[in-house]
């Protein structure tokens, strides 16, 4: 329909990336899912646009999932660069009726809980890593469950007991936290503070004093650490994948998440993350798009940037043992044979500076000898 083609612009509009993913999807479930990607952009931006007066955002908030069944709904209010989703809503909305009423339900219910769970930090940040994960569950974690949802109730998937609602949330988890890391300056320039208060304090009085020069040291330390975090997820991230079958819904998840290692990779021990934003290469992007077509596929994008990160990993750092352990362990899942091969790697390594050692030996005793 015509609606669906303008929707199909708002989604090419507001996120290139996921425009892109969603192309590639099975007909059965792709209107459903640009409409869901929609519809939660749009939540997503009446939390984000810091204009909104407060009371009218929680207002907003708490019934959004009820603007969904409102035919000329709209909100024209937004200052945000989202905002065509809001001012458009009654676009979207209508061809969100039209869809059938498993997966209206399905972005319904998301919705609702997404709104509730945004009330819930509308007015703290997270404190703790427990409140991190809570925080992360309501606005990317509820996505996962829900995009899990939409796939086993097109038929495209299974009810695979590997894709349970703690996976699912999971996969969002570590895509949100990656998002949380990457930001940071953006974030506190706009007075929003995601980083909990539990790690950063370790560090500083003020999480804003991580971007100047003289804190350099105790920023590294603070966001290395909540890189070791967010890894902790990456086992989930494998197992799920390797539990999908159709191959549209397999390019639709692993691409955002090979993405997302890629970005850790690139923001681990990275201080320029407290100057601007470290993004990955548009380059780099193509060919990991290219890349992830099957599990085997990225089990290997995951090692390559897991194995980079582990060489960067230094003695000094607070975190080292915990970041050591969370990438050994990623890697195990990816490569059942990594130990053997680590340890045949360690063992060449001795070799060679043991035969450095007698080279060194025998040229100081020839040195001594002549003279």
């Amino acid at each position: 329909s015509s609606g669906m083609k303008t929707c199909y612009e708002f989604l090419k509009k507001t996120s290139r990336s996921f425009y892109a993913v969603i192309e590639m999807l099975n007909p059965e479930i792709k209107d459903a899912m640009c409409l869901f990607y929609l519809v939660l952009r749009a939540l997503d931006t009446v939390e984000d646009d810091m204009t909104i007066e407060k009371s009218l955002k929680i207002k907003l908030l708490s019934q959004f999932h009820k603007f969904l069944y409102a035919e000329s709904w709209n909100f024209t209010k937004s200052c945000s660069n989202d905002r065509i989703v809001l001012e458009n809503f009654s676009v979207i909305s209508k061809e969100f009726r039209h869809l059938n009423k498993k997966y209206r339900e399905i972005i319904s219910k998301i919705c609702m809980k997404m709104g509730k769970g945004m009330i819930k930090f509308s007015n703290s940040s997270p404190q703790s890593l427990k409140e991190l994960d809570e925080y992360c569950h309501y606005v990317a974690g509820l996505v996962g469950i829900g995009c899990t949802s939409l796939f086993t109730s097109s038929g495209l998937e299974t009810n695979n007991i590997k894709l349970t609602t703690d996976i699912s949330n999971s996969l969002g988890l570590f895509l949100q936290k990656t998002n949380i890391i990457r930001d940071y300056l953006e974030d506190v320039n706009q007075n929003r503070y995601f980083w909990p208060k539990q790690v950063w304090s370790k560090y500083v009085e003020n999480i804003e004093y991580f971007s100047k020069p003289e804190f350099s040291r105790e920023a590294l330390q603070c966001l290395n650490e909540l890189i070791t975090n967010a890894l902790a997820h990456v086992s989930d991230v494998i197992n799920y994948l390797s539990a999908i079958s159709d191959e549209s819904v397999f390019r639709f998840t692993a691409i955002p998440q090979v993405m997302a290692i890629a970005t850790l990779e690139r923001c681990y021990n990275n201080v320029l993350l407290f100057n601007g934003v470290v993004k990955i290469r548009k380059g780099e992007a193509i060919c990991l798009m290219n890349e992830a077509t099957n599990i085997t596929k990225v089990k290997l994008i995951f090692m390559r940037y897991l194995n980079k990160i582990r060489y960067r990993i230094t003695a000094r750092d607070p975190s080292a043992i915990q970041t050591m352990r969370e990438v050994e362990r990623a890697m195990q899942i990816c490569n059942p044979n990594n130990c053997e091969r680590t340890s045949t790697s360690f063992k060449e390594i001795c070799i060679c500076c043991i035969i450095l050692a007698i080279s060194f030996l025998f040229v100081c005793w020839r040195c001594s000898v002549l003279i």
